[in-house]
């Protein structure tokens, strides 16, 4: 049965046998009873404060679905008798932390305390969670058993305290306000003055406004200021300094009940002030991040009430050797540029970051860590992470972490998203649960008795990967690991089990709907192995298509990548870029000599066949492409014989994030005996500053046939990251991956 209410959507059903079972026995032994055959036993007594006031309505609703039963709230101070819940809100010397609380029974009423913040609502949560059978998966999984008694051990007693005061991670589930309590999530907006929680320089003083008058302000790159929106500050000018702390002054002004705010770089690399007063700090520090820190703490010394978050990010993440954040300076840590295939203990990009962390941790007790269980480039790819979740978070724990952001981005239709989320926020609350417990309960409640599979599948690919020796990395490609984890045999035993798991729940809409979108991922990566391998030609990679467009649109996925391509967007390229044309490419199979070489080894090797193999590259840049960093290139090609032809181009990837960017031109010319060249034609591309990733056909046309046999391209590159753009002053790329000649 379905029903809706005022804190979001609902479905009971009767929960499997063991947890009937566990039921029964908590009946059988418990001597506070809160409802018996429809009727309360007792009464929710309830502090006045908000949070005290919202545990006492979730509990009152929830009991009132699953009983029948309706309990009176009642204010603080009402005369208590068995039965009652008390729910006393924060009381003075409990030892309890911030959204800490205590839950325990006594002479027959069960009593409520909190640490404060939300420590009543999260006690209310364990309540109906532990003891009254509530189960909470994701959006469209919330479960109980209508029961006609409800009640309490009179022994109870449990305490609970978080592992981190700040837990921050993400799901498409968030849309309901239910599952932001019942995980004991934090978001920013809940902290943050202003929602001014990262990459908030542009925000506090916008170049838009300040760049004009005051270029100064902002960062000095290869021998010129450059302000952006992505610039960062001169941050040795006393005048930003009074200018940014007369902005934040406002902003906290304007949002009083909030004491934290972020002052941090704005996104991109290498972009942080060069000037000869900059270098001279950072040259004594040892590190970007001494810069930033001394200005900080003359923010933080200004408002001693308040705290201040910046980042330890790219170039600010080793700590500075000499001077100390104050105790309300906030780090925020990031690893970004981590490998996540094995704990951040067990790598050599892992270890780089725990130098930072323990360097870190010996100068604060302040650090919050934003960690990425996330591909940007491929959501709806396999990243299969779990094993090293609950290391990762012990490891954070254990080095004076109290915030935390996991960074999984789980939109539906990412890589298992429910349960990554569902893991996640779990052990954010206790880095010491059983991770296997979890994971059972999880998959047994949301997919039923396709749970074992989903188990089995997960497993299985964590095993492949490990035995792999593959990298696993947030911009990665299903490609990248068609000869280790999605090998031809591992592609063939994952279908067996998702074949299994759909045949064990076939005749359950909602669980089949669940396990189809956990295949995605691995159709997907089916699809962008055909492409990479040139194999779409071969029949079932058109079935394959059709079926994947029809699973994402039935499920409503709606983005692939962290641009916001959308499936539907993919499924038309893929038909028009990498399914057989009518028309073939004239510029198949021909030699290519490099006039500007590409900028890698790696690129000049792969563009001897790449650019006429007639396979088209991906959204990710790894496979395919071949790419010139902050220059110009050029080349000529030999189709091998005279050829005629109207059309000369190139194929370009624009990705922004990945700072590829489209060239400002280029210029085409022909020869029939590889010495002389004439004239084709050319092009100026305009600047593109969209987020999407594009593929972007690039030529010249020819009214009349021209004969040819060598065709020389000559691209002008961007170069240099523009204003707008996270690298602003830094060299840029731009990527081909095919000649066209028709």
């Amino acid at each position: 049965m379905k029903k809706t209410s005022g804190t979001g959507f609902f479905r009971t059903s009767f929960i499997a046998g063991a947890v009937l079972l566990l039921f029964s026995c908590v009946e059988a032994e418990a001597q506070v009873t809160i409802a018996d055959k429809g009727k309360s036993s007792g009464r929710i007594i309830a502090a006045e404060s908000a949070a005290e006031q919202e545990a006492a309505s979730l509990l009152q609703d929830f009991i009132l679905r699953i009983s029948g039963a309706q309990m009176q709230i009642l204010p603080s101070g009402t005369a208590s008798g068995p039965g009652d819940i008390i729910i006393l809100g924060t009381v003075p010397d409990s030892g309890l932390s911030e959204d800490a609380f205590r839950i325990n029974a006594s002479d027959g009423k069960i009593f409520i305390t909190s640490g404060g913040d939300k420590g009543s609502v999260y006690a209310a949560v364990t309540l109906l969670e532990k003891y009254f059978g509530v189960r909470y998966y994701a959006a469209d999984a919330l479960y109980y058993s209508r029961m006609e008694t409800l009640s309490l051990p009179e022994d109870l007693d449990i305490r609970q305290t978080p592992a981190f005061r700040y837990r921050q991670t993400q799901s498409y589930s968030l849309k309901d306000p239910l599952y932001k309590t019942w995980y004991r999530l934090d978001e920013p907006a809940d902290v943050f003055a202003g929602n001014m929680w990262v990459h908030t320089f542009n925000r506090i003083l916008p170049a838009s406004r300040f760049g004009k008058d005051h270029p100064e302000y902002y960062s000095y790159i290869n021998g010129e200021r450059r302000p952006g929106k992505a610039s960062q500050w001169c941050l040795t000018n006393p005048e930003v300094l009074e200018a940014a702390c007369r902005q934040i002054d406002s902003i906290f002004k304007a949002d009083p009940d909030k004491k934290m705010i972020s002052v941090s770089q704005n996104d991109g690399n290498d972009t942080y002030c060069q000037c000869p007063e900059c270098m001279e700090v950072i040259k004594r520090e040892g590190a970007v991040s001494g810069l930033y820190i001394e200005f900080l703490n003359k923010i933080a010394s200004r408002f001693p009430d308040k705290e201040f978050s910046t980042l330890a990010y790219l170039f600010t993440m080793m700590p500075p050797e000499h001077v100390k954040p104050l105790p309300n300076v906030n780090i925020m840590l990031c690893d970004i540029d981590c490998d996540r295939e094995v704990p951040l203990t067990d790598n050599a990009s892992g270890r780089h970051f725990m130098k930072a962390l323990s360097g870190w941790s010996e100068i604060s007790d302040n650090i919050f860590v934003w960690d990425y269980g996330i591909n940007f480039d491929n959501m709806v790819a396999p990243f299969p992470n779990f094993h090293i979740i609950q290391p990762n978070i012990r490891t954070f724990r254990d080095h004076h972490v109290t915030m935390h952001f996991s960074q999984i981005a789980a939109t539906l239709g990412t890589d298992l998203s429910e349960m990554r989320s569902y893991i996640v926020s779990k052990l954010m609350w206790d880095a010491d649960a059983d991770m296997d417990s979890l994971i059972c309960e999880f998959t047994d409640g949301y997919y039923g008795a396709a749970g074992k599979y989903i188990r089995q599948y997960k497993k299985m690919l964590e095993g492949a990967l490990l035995a792999s020796g593959q990298r696993l990395w947030i911009y990665d490609s299903p490609v990248s690991h068609k000869d280790g984890m999605l090998n031809e045999a591992c592609r063939k035993a994952f279908n067996r089990i998702f074949d299994a798991a759909e045949a064990a729940v076939a005749g359950q809409t909602e669980y089949l709907e669940r396990v189809r979108r956990s295949r995605l991922p691995l159709q997907y990566s089916e699809l962008e192995i055909a492409r990479a391998e040139g194999r779409t030609a071969e029949p079932w990679v058109k079935d394959a298509l059709e079926l994947f467009e029809k699973r994402t649109r039935e499920a409503g996925i709606p983005v692939l990548n962290e641009r916001n391509n959308s499936p539907d967007e993919y499924c038309r390229l893929y038909r028009e870029r990498y399914m057989p044309g009518e028309t073939a490419n004239k510029a198949a199979g021909a030699s290519v000599s490099w006039i500007v070489e590409p900028t890698a080894e790696r690129y000049r090797a792969l563009g001897k066949t790449a650019l006429s193999d007639g396979i088209y590259g991906g959204s990710t840049f790894v496979e395919s492409w071949v790419g010139w960093e902050g220059a110009d290139g050029a080349f000529v090609m030999d189709l091998g014989k005279e050829t005629e032809f109207t059309y000369a181009g190139c194929d370009f990837l624009h990705q922004l994030g990945a700072w590829i960017l489209l060239p400002k031109g280029i210029k085409v010319s022909v020869s029939s005996d590889g010495r002389s060249f004439r004239d084709f034609g050319s092009e100026t591309i305009p600047e593109d500053d969209s987020p999407q990733v594009k593929f972007v056909k690039i030529g010249c046309r020819s009214q009349s046939p021209v004969s040819a046999r060598y065709i020389r391209f000559d691209i002008e590159g961007t170069k240099v990251c523009p204003t707008w753009h996270y690298g602003i002053g830094q060299p840029c790329w731009f990527f081909i991956d095919e000649v066209e000649v028709y």
